[in-house]
């Protein structure tokens, strides 16, 4: 039988590609080991926010939780998400995380009195002030948004196996569907007021895209063909926008979803709806289209988009002049406008680019994505305090003009552990299908 040659007896360019292969499997199982360690810093810091009722507090650059802030019903959902497929991944606490944040969802965010669920409560009382309760700061706007990573939040717990987990999805979709799905234009309508009496002429689409991302992982949760259905026609009906824009997604309408390009002109640095392209949402839309395929069995159906969506949002959203990062908003031509860095663009930049380097098979996917971890590492990972600056200036320096403290892990802890896991329509289908990797 002939044996396998040797390094010795093996012809010189044999040899060398073998080498070079070693190098290769070596850098990745670095950066592999590197990615997991990221995910349990970021969990590990996230864990503080949880109050002994389950909601969600935000968290300030030490990982002390701020009181003066309300508790907020999309930042808890968002832990209850992250908690809930960390469980499936086997890691130690994070199933009791999740149960703690699904029961903040449950009991005080929940609007008890109007059905569906608040903005955010608070801030609570402080000792001594005997006069004033949680209940007197409500902001009970009821916004499609929130809701969204409310059925986010409940499927993945659902596919976790959580305790009561189901019987909150059902109750959440239930609202999304009766008060913000809108049949005609199939998509859904932005913000109620608290008793669901008014109805906000303004239409989005950010809370569409986070619907999109709830609904197929309702799907994945349930088996039910409508919520994959609604997610598909949302993520046609903007493909079709972006097509016809160079690639920049509309993201403001009016009640009519006729577009609104000046829409918060005198906000561009506006955390939710900026005026303006937002790079990091052609990014993120990017990886949902890719999953929207999969969960489909459409296979390759939207990755021409897909593909356009990331390019133009690279070309426009990187800053390679100084010093690498993605501005957050750019106008109608490509231009910046709010120039600084938010961690969770860099975060949905390094996931698309992995995603589209396994769909396409294109290796400048995983060499853009190389770079953008390296970036990732060197300016925004804080390995003193721990988790992710959430904001830099354009010297990528620190910074907190819009995002004060580091209230957020979602989208660097999706981004740390996709490269790892199966494609499917939703995180926690991925990581049951991965299993107890982290175990």
């Amino acid at each position: 039988m002939t044996e396998r040659p040797t390094d010795q007896t093996a012809p010189a360019a044999d040899r060398t590609a073998d080498r070079t292969a070693d190098r290769t499997a070596d850098r990745t199982a670095d950066l592999t080991r590197w990615r997991r360690d990221q995910l349990a810093d970021l969990l590990y810091f996230g864990a503080a926010s949880l109050r002994s009722d389950g909601a969600a507090q935000w968290l300030d650059d030490d990982d002390v939780p701020d009181v003066t802030r309300p508790v907020h019903t999309w930042i808890t959902a968002r832990m209850a998400h992250v908690y809930a497929f960390s469980s499936l991944l086997g890691v130690p606490g994070a199933g009791e995380l999740a149960d703690k944040a699904l029961r903040g969802l449950r009991g005080v965010l929940v609007d008890a009195e109007y059905g569906g669920w608040v903005s955010s409560r608070g801030p609570g009382p402080r000792p001594g002030d005997l006069a004033a309760t949680e209940e007197g700061s409500v902001d009970g706007t009821k916004s499609a948004y929130a809701h969204a990573f409310v059925v986010l939040a409940a499927a993945s717990g659902t596919i976790a196996g959580r305790e009561g987990a189901r019987e909150l999805l059902d109750a959440a979709l239930a609202v999304l569907d009766e008060r913000f799905w809108e049949p005609g234009p199939r998509m859904h309508a932005d913000e109620w007021s608290r008793d669901w009496s008014a109805l906000d002429e303004y239409r989005g689409v950010n809370g569409n895209m986070h619907a999109v991302e709830a609904l197929l992982a309702a799907h994945d949760a349930t088996g039910d063909a409508e919520w994959l259905d609604r997610a598909v026609s949302i993520a046609d009906r903007v493909i079709g926008w972006a097509s016809e824009n160079a690639w920049r997604i509309p993201e403001h309408f009016d009640a009519g979803w006729n577009p609104l390009p000046d829409y918060n002109a005198d906000r561009p640095r506006d955390p939710f709806k900026p005026y303006g392209s937002t790079p990091g949402h052609g990014l993120e839309w990017a990886r949902l289209l890719l999953q929207v395929d999969v969960a489909a069995g459409t296979a390759g159906a939207r990755t021409e988009a897909a593909v356009a969506l990331f390019d133009r949002a690279v070309a426009d959203g990187w800053d390679g002049e100084h010093g690498g990062g993605f501005v957050y908003t750019v106008d109608w031509s490509g231009v910046p406008v709010e120039p600084r860095r938010y961690h969770w663009v860099a975060a949905e930049a390094v996931a698309a680019a992995e995603v589209l380097g396994r769909v396409t098979g294109e290796s400048r996917f995983a060499e853009v994505a190389a770079g953008w971890w390296a970036w990732i590492d060197r300016f925004l990972v804080d390995p003193e305090r721990g988790s992710w600056h959430h904001e830099l200036d354009t010297d990528n320096r620190p910074d907190g003009v819009t995002w004060v403290g580091k209230p957020d892990v979602y989208h660097a802890a999706q981004a740390v552990i996709l490269p790892d896991l199966p494609l499917t329509g939703s995180l926690a289908a991925s990581a049951k299908a991965a299993g107890q990797i982290l175990g």
